[in-house]
């Protein structure tokens, strides 16, 4: 007879210890991987600039120049990429990793493909190069403004807050500008309109989407035959989107391969409009036959376009944002090449792909944060809420670029999440009944444990307030940080 072995109680007690120890020691290191894998990423364009440009002299330069941009890049792809495909991660028409493997392949293509060749040294025209006048203390203002405007846009992903990094670079080359050469060297004119737009891009992007929300409900969602009236307005919607893009991109996104006027973008925006209006009527009316007289079959027809959106809005993303990281990048480079402050300076193809790499690691390493809280975290969006917001973001900055107003991306892109959510919460007080408004205040109350409440809130307060003032200092904040590591660079490295 086989004896039954008695069960080592404290064999199996040390074997539980040691998986638990390694299941602790891998929740450990989880964290420490992402950093890791950036850190590795800003030493390897270090080393790649070092054995071009050598280690002596202006090549030491070139090489901290070049871990720095690729430090921007990485922050760059971090914070700013998730309002290209928040919206859609938010709705459910991309997963987590479909989002960031088309962000990255589309921001890559567009920072490559489509990457502006020439780009001011001090961004935008914010201060004079021949106020700086050493070569050394203008590489210097330059670094500061990268260290600077890096460092801020990673503190402000760190507590969840996307904001516009063309604001954080032009903060940090303002206040490097500022203490190399004094006041009179910013071009206080240009940084009028920039503060104009804080205020100007959000609210646009937030009535544009409001608006077009607004009619989606009116005209479609909340008709009787809700299929019939969508077969007649989505085509038109999916037309304005595609005509929007194709705008859009023509006049921010391939200004490296051929320079489009704005009048010639809308023709053609026009044109690809009209091709896909016909193209997509046939394919709606196809798309809902047999389906249910309901709202989610109305959201369902917008799900393809909201994925080919968020993919239109990383290209065009990468094609402008990309110089955000690599403009005093190249600006160093150049210097430090020249020995003389150039007006302006080509970006050579070594930069662009830091640039373009760096974005897509950023996003692949830290995206999913942001991400969340523009597509999950701010309101909750559905297919047909998120198009509304990428399509105001395409049709605002049209609008802007028309009017001549310096608006940013990122504002516009959450500003319409905001609009698309305060939209909603209005819509819900004017359309519910009196009776039903109060019972749902009354739980809400109850819920969160206060006396008395206003109305239903659909968007979170907490972030709103914490996003708004992430972006009134984010260009104070940039330019004091910029001031202070100027100063130490110009006095311990000069």
């Amino acid at each position: 007879m086989v004896k039954t072995p008695r069960p080592n109680k404290t064999l199996d007690r040390d074997l539980k210890s040691r998986v638990y120890l390694e299941e602790a020691n891998a929740a450990i290191r989880k964290p420490l991987v992402a950093p890791a894998l950036a850190a590795l990423f800003i030493l390897i364009a270090t080393l790649a600039a070092a054995s071009v440009f050598g280690w002596g002299g202006s090549g030491l330069t070139i090489a901290i120049a070049a871990g720095l941009g690729a430090y921007m890049a990485l922050n760059i792809g971090a914070n700013d990429v998730a309002n290209n495909v928040g919206p859609a991660v938010g709705a459910g028409a991309l997963s987590m990793g479909g989002a960031l493997l088309i962000a990255a392949v589309f921001e890559s293509a567009g920072a490559l493909l489509a990457g502006g060749d020439v780009v001011g040294t001090i961004s935008k025209g914010i201060i004079d190069p021949s106020a700086v006048g050493e070569p050394q203390v203008f590489i210097w203002a330059m670094m500061a403004a990268l260290i600077a405007s890096a460092v801020w846009v990673n503190l402000a992903t760190w507590i969840g807050a996307p904001v516009s990094t063309t604001h954080s670079v032009v903060g940090g080359v303002m206040g490097a500008g500022i203490a190399a050469a004094g006041f009179a060297a910013v071009n206080w004119p240009t940084m009028g309109k920039i503060a104009a737009s804080w205020v100007i891009s959000p609210v646009l992007g937030g009535l544009v989407a409001a608006l077009f929300l607004w009619f989606i409900k009116a005209q479609v969602s909340d008709r009787k035959d809700k299929i019939e009236a969508a077969r007649r307005w989505v085509p038109v919607m999916i037309a304005i989107m595609a005509g929007a893009f194709s705008a859009y991109l023509a006049v921010k996104g391939f200004k490296k391969i051929i320079k489009i006027d704005l009048q010639t973008a809308l023709l053609i925006g026009l044109g690809i409009a009209s091709v896909v209006y016909f193209v997509t009527r046939p394919l709606i009316r196809k798309q809902s036959e047999g389906k249910e007289n309901t709202k989610e079959t109305v959201r369902g027809l917008f799900t393809i376009p909201m994925i080919f959106s968020a993919a239109l809005l990383s290209f065009a993303h990468g094609a402008n944002d990309v110089a955000n990281a690599v403009g005093p990048l190249a600006a160093i480079v150049h210097t430090a090449e020249a020995g003389d402050v150039l007006a302006k300076v080509s970006i050579p193809i070594w930069v662009m792909v830091v640039g373009a790499f760096g974005l897509s690691f950023g996003l692949l390493l830290f995206g999913p944060k942001l991400i969340r809280m523009v597509g999950q975290q701010i309101t909750k969006l559905n297919p047909l809420r998120a198009y509304c917001v990428a399509l105001s973001a395409a049709i605002t900055v049209i609008v802007a670029s028309s009017l001549g107003l310096p608006v940013s991306s990122t504002h516009i892109a959450v500003g319409a999440v905001f609009g698309v959510g305060f939209f909603r919460e209005a819509h819900w007080r004017v359309t519910t009944s009196n009776s039903y408004v109060d019972e749902v205040v009354a739980v809400e109350a109850a819920k969160a444990e206060k006396k008395k409440r206003k109305h239903r809130k659909l968007v979170r307060r907490s972030h709103f307030l914490t996003i708004v003032a992430a972006w009134v200092i984010t260009v104070p904040a940039a330019a004091l940080l910029s001031a202070i590591v100027f100063f130490i660079l110009n006095t311990f490295a000069g």
